[in-house]
């Protein structure tokens, strides 16, 4: 009988955040029709945004791309304040989708702007989520950080009005050496009341950390441009298991198997679980028989839809 098993990491896949934006875009399409104006990707995920595009959706990059009184949804990573005003100065008709949970990092920007603290972002430069919070401020009043290294390379105006805030998306691990960099050369800069990590990333986290110990190879499923799929190969890969990221199933080499008996998969937040499916069954046809999963924390956070596309049955 054979040894070969794969184990599922609980929890996987969407998170509260990436089901309200597809929602929205759903609900829109049924409220108003095609096309829905979509800025950016929704949420960095191939298979959900080509299906999407299918029903109607059109994604686009400038608000130039958008006729006048069409309907507007801003994606999950969220948009600069100079975008809204954009489009508002337009006569869109708008919908955020936006993560509560960025949304928090937006409102805690401009609170501790109004105190008049110099902030300083620890985050990806050019990740659409990093662009939109820095942009609830003026063009350079916040510093963007990337990497211990970019701390010794920080230039304050006054080291005791100092805040810092972080993508929602990033390793918790990657995060508080950067943190741990800030507060060391800034004994007084501000951190913020709850970690900005949000919780969904926090617990793949934790769940793909469990799978690593126990696994000889780690698939994350995930889109390439997904930040936190691609954090969740690098925390594998740190604790010392080869680790793969593949879009679909289609993406999987027999080669990753050779003398692996046991198979760990997740999924990064904005992948649905058909893909997830795909890969699992693939992976059983490659002579891994048993599938089991692991218990994990439960999540039951839901985020509202806006009212007028709420159901009204």
């Amino acid at each position: 009988m054979s040894n070969k098993k794969i184990l599922l990491a609980n929890p996987r896949g969407f998170c509260a955040g990436v089901d309200r934006a597809i929602s929205i875009v759903e609900r829109a399409l049924e409220e108003y029709g095609a096309p829905i104006y979509v800025r950016h990707e929704v949420v960095h995920n191939k298979f959900v945004v080509d299906n999407l595009r299918n029903k109607g959706a059109v994604f686009i990059e400038n608000l130039d791309d958008v006729p006048p009184e069409a309907t507007l949804i801003y994606s999950a990573h969220g948009v600069s304040q100079a975008v809204q005003q954009e489009a508002m100065a337009r006569g869109f008709r708008i919908f955020d989708a936006t993560c509560p949970l960025v949304t928090k990092v937006h409102k805690e920007v401009s609170r501790l702007d109004e105190q008049g603290y110099q902030i300083v972002m620890i985050g990806h430069k050019g990740h659409p989520e990093v662009e939109g919070t820095m942009g609830q401020l003026p063009p350079g009043a916040m510093l963007l950080v990337e990497t211990v290294a970019d701390v010794a390379g920080l230039e304050v105006r006054n080291e005791d009005k100092l805040a810092h805030v972080s993508q929602t998306t990033l390793s918790v691990d990657e995060t508080s050496g950067i943190i741990a960099a800030l507060k060391q050369r800034f004994p007084n800069i501000k951190s913020p009341h709850k970690e900005d990590i949000c919780y969904a990333t926090t617990n793949r986290q934790e769940a793909v950390k469990k799978l690593a110990a126990i696994c000889d190879v780690v698939i994350v499923v995930g889109s390439p441009n997904s930040s936190n799929s691609n954090r969740l190969r690098e925390v594998a890969a740190l604790l010392g298991v080869d680790a793969y990221m593949v879009d679909n199933a289609g993406c999987l080499q027999t080669q990753w198997f050779s003398g692996k008996q046991r198979v760990g998969i997740t999924a990064g937040a904005s992948a649905p679980e058909v893909l997830v499916n795909d890969v699992v069954q693939t992976i059983v046809s490659w002579g891994y028989p048993t599938v089991t999963e692991d218990a994990g924390v439960e999540e039951n956070i839901m985020f509202v839809l806006p009212k007028e596309l709420r159901s009204s049955s």
